[in-house]
């Protein structure tokens, strides 16, 4: 499946949990409902995916956890906050660096219409 397919599918399922749930719930339950929505899509969902920084040539936990990984190439990052700040595009920017991966997202499910909760970043390797 290309990138924007699965980018696709990854918007329209955070939208459909964000119709069904609403906004004000804790993070986790966002996460596990849209894992749920996106498996039954047909998708390879990875769930708190530990992600080390390597340095001197070893493999270091620093205790970062990307919320979620697609199909192995997109990383969602969920929040439930007023808005979107530039530290949670770093945080996403940071995750998209370490892990490989070109295309991410930032849900912010605290919002009244979901599409102005999604922040799509690309990292350009």
């Amino acid at each position: 499946m290309e990138i924007e397919e699965v980018a696709r599918i990854i918007v329209d399922a955070a939208i459909k949990v964000h119709k069904t749930l609403g906004p004000g719930l804790l993070e986790s339950a966002y996460q596990v409902c849209l894992a749920y929505e996106l498996r039954k899509r047909g998708l390879r969902v990875e769930c708190e995916v530990p992600l080390p920084v390597v340095y001197d040539g070893q493999y270091i936990d620093a205790g970062y956890r990307i919320d979620m990984i697609v199909e192995g190439m997109i990383v969602i990052e969920n929040k439930t906050v007023e808005r979107i700040l530039p530290v949670h595009e770093a945080q996403l920017l940071t995750y998209l660096r370490l892990s490989g991966c070109r295309v991410g997202f930032v849900l912010n499910w605290n919002v009244a219409l979901m599409k102005e909760g999604i922040k799509r970043m690309v990292n350009n390797l």
